[in-house]
């Protein structure tokens, strides 16, 4: 069974930065398209970013342009997700999942096959 390792989250102020981590853990697996997603308390889970691996290509949800960027590590299954310019509605559990492919698009929860257990970001005003 294929698990997503997450790092990186933490408590940080307003206008700061934390760069994300997302590791899968078997080398024989290789997905098609990595996402972010994340839960604030009482809320939905919400698409944050993907990237699909093969050509690098990235998605945004529109709350997130321009401030956080999605990344990968050469040809290994890790991506990144550096954040800029937190703000206090970022706040929430973010979560790393996993996509064999063949969806229509990779901004929906069930476009994904794998998830991580989730890494707390607080941001302060």
């Amino acid at each position: 069974q294929l698990q997503l390792v997450e790092s990186g989250g933490g408590l940080v102020q307003a206008g700061g930065s934390l760069r994300l981590s997302c590791a899968a853990s078997e080398r024989s697996f290789s997905p098609v398209v990595m996402g972010w997603f994340r839960q604030a308390p009482g809320k939905e889970r919400e698409f944050v970013s993907s990237i699909r691996l093969s050509i690098s290509s990235t998605n945004y949800a529109d709350s997130v342009k321009g401030r956080f960027t999605v990344s990968r590590e050469g040809a290994k299954n890790t991506v990144y997700l550096q954040m800029n310019d937190l703000k206090p509605e970022d706040t929430a559990v973010y979560y790393c999942a996993a996509s064999r492919g063949g969806r229509s698009g990779y901004n929906r929860r069930g476009s994904y096959d794998y998830w991580g257990q989730g890494t707390q970001v607080t941001v302060s005003s």
